[in-house]
């Protein structure tokens, strides 16, 4: 079974930063991909930004310039370092890890969620 535990969330003014970060636990034989979510009040979930193994990315038009995702893959954690926040992308923010477990299945796994705040 693989964990994902995120945190670096909270509450921030416009204009303002914040890192999130996520590392997986448990039977894990590779992570191939990471990636972060958000789902804001009454929206449906949508992808921020994602990143392979090797480190090549995709994010998404709402946040390019602004976010970058990276990830460390020797201790299986993905970072998401939030510039220029908007009240906008005030959202749970949630990690996403892909890869194999060490018994060779394929696994999908979700953190618990991290709550991101954007305000005056």
């Amino acid at each position: 079974q693989v964990q994902l535990v995120e945190s670096g969330g909270g509450l921030v003014q416009p204009g303002g930063s914040l890192r999130l970060s996520c590392t997986a636990s448990g039977s894990i034989f590779s992570i191939n991909v990471m990636a972060w979510y958000r789902q804001a009040p009454g929206k449906q979930r949508e992808l921020v930004a994602r990143i392979m193994r090797g480190g090549s990315t995709n994010i998404a038009a709402s946040v390019k310039g602004r976010f970058t995702i990276s990830r460390d893959n020797a201790k299986n954690t993905v970072y998401l370092q939030m510039n220029s926040l908007k009240p906008e992308d005030t959202a749970v923010y949630y990690c996403n890890a892909n890869g194999l477990d060490s018994g060779s299945h394929a696994f999908s796994a979700w953190g618990q969620g991290t709550q991101v705040t954007v305000s005056s």
